[in-house]
């Protein structure tokens, strides 16, 4: 049995949430991480091969989760399943690591700080380049406590010396429409999205969450973005044009108009303080953490316009439409129609 191609392995972390099963599907949909085996029977007839197709593709998955239906799936198409826990220890995580080339992390917004053992890990075992779970929006530190947060484990990256490459792909084309009013999502998080935010002639970029995976997958294999940051985007608008895009192409256009809200900076900063005081109250909350980032992002969005791509270009960003010109872009305006005709929009925010 010998090997066609000698390609990277790719183990992804958080491999069984959205932005990891985005991930996933693109580097197997890709085809950089395939490995064709070919055995070739001598005395079969008519003389011919077999050929044997191998997912370059691994996924780290906690053991208590090895059969669980996602993890079931993720076997199903070819993935790798190595089991273990970012909070193993440097000793068991570098055996997890043997023969891994990249690493991919799409953890939870909790787990964040808990990928410094991976990291050294990464860096002892010899991993060819480390992509850190950021795939959020640019900015600066002192706004936003998950991007503080990402923003250290950046830090142990360089301070290590690990190869790298830093991946944000905006505010996901999911979270920018107004949720229709039949959506099972809960009323106080549809709220959510019937509101307005900051001054609101800024714009942002915004990324369709299933097609991050395809970016990424043709990001981790191009030598030109070693350690370097990249910032994937679709389409760039302004927050009251997707909801005029999402108010048309829902069909609700007067029902979706009439709930929507304004906050001005003084109301986000009003319920950023209060989601801090729930947050102290309670660390373990969910919920609290949840509010808190989203109205950290909504300021850092929506009042200092931090994701636009004039921001991530001037904080040192490579831009993946320049990069990669022959992907598809799709605009917000295309992807509503395709959003409103689902059974169930909003699966995003379901289980919150």
């Amino acid at each position: 049995m010998t090997s066609s191609t000698s390609l990277p392995l790719v183990l992804v972390i958080g491999a069984t949430g959205h932005t990891g099963g985005s991930i996933v599907r693109g580097l197997v949909a890709s085809g950089n991480f395939v490995s064709c085996f070919h055995l070739r029977l001598l005395r079969s007839y008519p003389p011919d091969a077999y050929s044997f197709i191998v997912q370059r593709v691994a996924a780290l998955v906690r053991p208590a989760s090895q059969t669980k239906p996602n993890t079931e799936a993720l076997r199903a198409s070819g993935v790798e399943i190595r089991l273990g826990d970012l909070t193993d220890g440097v000793a068991k995580l570098k055996e997890i690591l043997v023969g891994v080339d990249i690493v991919i992390s799409a953890v939870i917004a909790s787990a964040i700080k808990s990928q410094k053992d991976i990291i050294h890990a990464a860096k002892e075992v010899g991993v060819k380049r480390f992509v850190p779970c950021d795939f959020g929006t640019p900015g600066k530190r002192g706004v936003r406590h998950l991007l503080d947060e990402k923003l250290e484990i950046r830090d142990l990256i360089k301070e290590l010396g690990v190869p790298h490459t830093f991946i944000d792909v905006g505010w996901w084309m999911q979270l920018s429409l107004p949720l229709p009013t039949r959506s099972a999502v809960p009323d106080a998080w549809k709220a959510v999205t019937y509101a307005l935010h900051g001054p609101g002639g800024l714009k942002m970029l915004v990324t369709n969450l299933q097609h991050i995976g395809v970016f990424v997958a043709r990001i981790v294999a191009d030598a030109r973005t070693l350690n370097q940051a990249v910032i994937v985007w679709e389409d760039e608008l302004t927050q009251l044009e997707a909801h005029e895009i999402g108010e048309r192409a829902s069909g609700e256009a007067d029902v979706l108009k009439a709930k929507r809200t304004h906050h001005t900076a003084e109301d986000i900063k009003k319920f950023s303080e209060q989601a801090d005081a729930a947050v102290a109250k309670d660390p373990t909350s969910y919920l609290a953490h949840a509010m808190q980032s989203q109205n950290e992002y909504m300021y850092s969005i929506h009042v200092l316009g931090e994701n636009t791509l004039a921001n991530a270009k001037a904080l040192g960003y490579l831009d993946a439409q320049e990069l990669y010109p022959d992907l598809p872009k799709l605009t917000l305006e295309e992807f509503a129609k395709e959003y409103y005709s689902l059974p169930e929009p909003g699966q995003e925010f379901l289980g919150v």
